[in-house]
């Protein structure tokens, strides 16, 4: 079933008049949010922990911070921008016993709603506006004049104007300008695990890698290999992304194009589209995520091992030397 995307306008900003909202967390997603808003127009405080990096970077852009539990009293709606994991023990003991009894809360992912790591009080709307983007990007464009679109969703509905709210906070970002799509908690969070791990990162990464060590096994240069399989990777990429799959076909040449025809099957395999239903199928039953929260409970030892290996191979070498005469990346 398609849903309708529709653009916001200054009119949906109204169940925002006069509100507070609260920005818990000022990383990639906080400061982004925390910005635009305030360059909106709307009151803003950001809530800290004292004398992080964040807390640094947020007086450095002219904020006043608060604490997490000051800024949890003072404010009408409650944008939590923590990691995931993160973000159940702050709200429990830091947000939970200080927020207004008619307080909205809002998320920038459904996790931790539907695998039910944070339980909100019925009193409360529990809504979403989940930017398809970085944080930085989509500080840029609204700087730009720009937005990128959204998701916004609702998981309790309890002053009866949950919908309104999140729609004036999605135009309050300026995702409202590029487009925003209604979804539920349960369709985000399962398709972003999904799209994150099988194509986006994990699967994205290792197509990437396993095509440079191929042609590096081969005896072809690594510096050449990086260009083949990374370097143009973006000039792809953004050929789909400003006009899909057509766009892409309509410039590349007709040797890479039945190429792409002939020989994409071959390395999507039906094999591949099995293990893509099987990833689907632990995201949905909650195995990933009891899996996720495991390892974060255990110290991550695992997690930063494997991060670190990752950051060890060898196209990243390769990669640094090659980037080194790329002036516009200085």
């Amino acid at each position: 079933m398609s849903n309708k995307i529709m653009n916001t306008n200054d009119g949906h900003l109204l169940p925002l008049n006069g509100k507070r909202v609260a920005v818990i967390g000022y990383g990639s997603q906080g400061r982004a949010h925390a910005m635009n808003m305030r360059d909106t127009g709307i009151d803003v405080v950001v809530g800290l922990r004292e004398g992080g990096k964040s807390w640094h970077q947020a007086i450095a852009d002219g904020w006043a911070p608060a604490s997490i539990e000051s800024a949890s009293m003072d404010a009408d709606l409650i944008s939590m921008m923590l990691p995931d994991l993160q973000q159940p023990k702050v709200f429990n003991a830091q947000i939970a016993p200080n927020m207004k009894s008619d307080a909205a809360i809002l998320f920038a992912h459904g996790f931790n709603i539907l695998y039910g790591s944070i339980k909100v009080g019925p009193g409360h709307d529990v809504i979403m506006c989940s930017p398809k983007g970085a944080g930085p990007i989509m500080r840029r464009e609204y700087v730009n004049g720009n937005g990128i679109p959204c998701l916004i969703a609702i998981s309790n509905d309890a002053s009866g104007k949950a919908y309104e709210l999140s729609l004036a906070y999605a135009h309050a970002v300026g995702c409202g300008r590029a487009g925003v799509l209604q979804t539920t908690f349960k369709e985000e969070t399962e398709t972003d695990l999904f799209g994150e791990q099988v194509v986006l990162c994990g699967g994205l990464t290792e197509l990437i890698k396993a095509g440079w060590e191929t042609l590096v096994a081969a005896g072809y240069s690594p510096e050449v290999a990086y260009f083949e399989c990374l370097h143009e990777t973006k000039l792809i990429v953004d050929l789909i992304y400003e006009g899909g799959l057509a766009r892409m076909y309509e410039f590349i040449s007709d040797t890479a194009k039945y190429g792409s025809l002939t020989t994409g099957p071959r390395v999507i395999t039906e094999e591949t589209r099995e293990a893509m239903k099987t990833l689907l199928q632990e995201i949905q039953s909650g195995a990933f995520a009891t899996k996720w929260k495991k390892e974060f409970a255990d110290g991550e030892t695992n997690y930063r091992r494997m991060l670190a290996d990752e950051l060890k191979h060898d196209i990243e070498e390769f990669g640094q030397n090659v980037r080194k005469h790329f002036s516009w990346l200085k």
